[in-house]
C-alpha cells in the first residue's frame, strides 16, 4: 500500500473515521490527535513510522471526517470508549499509543483501564490542565461550573463558524495558531482540516461543540489512579514555550510508575510539529 487508506469504524452508533497506513504484519501504532484537529496532523509521523509499524490515525467523534454527537455533547467518557473500540475491532496484541493534548489524555486514560492491552505510550502534553488551573474551577463550585457551561453552550448554538474566502486566509489562521509552523505544514494542515462550503468559501472540519468543555469530569483522584495502574513505559513530551506545564515541576509525573519525562527547547504545545525530527528519532528509539 502506498499512501495510507480511509476507513471508518461504528462506535456508540457514530460511523467515525480513521487512516490505515498499511503494513497490517507489523505491531500496530496507534495515533490520537488533540482538539480541534484531525487525523492527518500526525502525516509526517506516520510516513516516518509506517515502515516498522502498522499505522492507524483515527478522527475523534465531532472532528475531521468523523460525525458529530446530535447533542452536541463530547465528555472525555465518550472519547475513550471510542478509542476502546477502535482498538478492539481493528489490532491484534498490545497497542502502541501516541497521542497530542485532548488524545494523549484519553491514550492515558485507556491505558490505564487496560494495562495489559498497551505496550508503549508516548503522550505529548496529555495530561490536561495543571494543578493551578484545576484548584481554580474547583474552587468555583459544581453550580457555578454548570451555569457557565450552559452559558457556553448558548452562546454556541448563536456562533455562527467562521468562513474563509480563500484557502489562504484559512492558511494564515493556521499559522497564527501556531508561530513554529512552516508554511508547508500550514498549508498541508489546513487543507485537510477545512470542509468547501457551498458559496465557495472554507471551514474548519470540527462541531464547534467541541469547544464546551463538561462541567464534570472524573475526580483527579480517581485520575491519578488510572495513571498509577498504568504499567508499560510511558514517554510525556512537553515544549518549553508551551502554556502546559511540565510534570516533573508541577508533580504530576510521580503518579506513574515508569514514566520518563522529555523537554524541548524551541517547541511549542505541538512538539511534533515543531521539533518534528528529533521527535521521530526520540519516538523511534522508545518504541524499539
Amino acid at each position: 500500500m502506498e499512501g495510507p487508506s480511509s476507513r471508518s469504524f461504528v462506535s456508540q452508533r457514530l460511523r467515525l473515521h480513521y487512516m490505515d497506513w498499511g503494513n497490517p504484519d507489523a505491531p500496530p501504532l496507534v495515533l490520537v490527535h488533540g482538539g480541534l484537529d484531525h487525523c492527518r496532523n500526525w502525516d509526517w509521523v506516520a510516513q516516518e513510522l509506517c515502515r516498522d509499524w502498522h499505522v492507524i490515525a483515527p478522527d475523534l467523534r465531532g472532528h475531521g471526517d468523523s460525525e458529530w454527537t446530535s447533542d452536541g455533547h463530547y465528555p472525555m467518557a465518550g472519547f475513550v470508549a471510542d478509542l476502546a473500540q477502535l482498538i478492539h475491532q481493528q489490532v491484534e496484541g498490545p497497542v502502541n499509543l501516541i497521542g497530542h493534548s485532548l488524545g494523549g489524555n484519553i491514550c492515558l486514560r485507556y491505558a490505564g483501564l487496560y494495562p495489559d492491552s498497551v505496550r508503549r505510550l508516548v503522550a505529548i502534553e496529555g495530561l490536561g490542565p495543571s494543578p493551578a488551573i484545576l484548584a481554580e474551577r474547583a474552587a468555583k463550585g459544581t453550580a457555578t461550573r454548570l451555569r457557565d457551561w450552559i452559558a457556553q453552550k448558548r452562546a454556541l448554538a448563536a456562533r455562527q463558524p467562521r468562513h474563509y474566502a480563500t484557502l489562504e486566509e484559512a492558511v494564515a489562521r493556521m499559522r497564527a495558531q501556531n508561530t513554529h509552523l512552516s508554511a508547508e505544514q500550514a498549508a498541508h494542515l489546513t487543507w485537510h482540516g477545512v470542509n468547501r462550503n457551498e458559496d465557495g468559501s472554507y471551514g474548519w472540519k470540527f462541531d464547534n461543540y467541541v469547544r464546551a468543555r463538561p462541567p464534570e469530569d472524573m475526580p483527579q483522584a480517581d485520575l491519578h489512579a488510572l495513571w498509577a495502574a498504568i504499567t508499560c513505559p510511558v514517554l510525556l513530551v512537553c515544549g518549553q514555550e508551551s502554556w502546559a506545564t511540565d510534570p516533573n515541576e508541577d508533580g504530576r509525573a510521580a503518579y506513574f510508575r515508569n514514566a520518563r519525562v522529555s523537554s524541548y527547547a524551541r517547541a511549542g504545545h505541538w512538539v511534533h510539529h515543531d521539533r518534528l525530527a528529533d521527535f521521530l528519532v526520540e519516538t523511534a528509539s522508545f518504541l524499539d
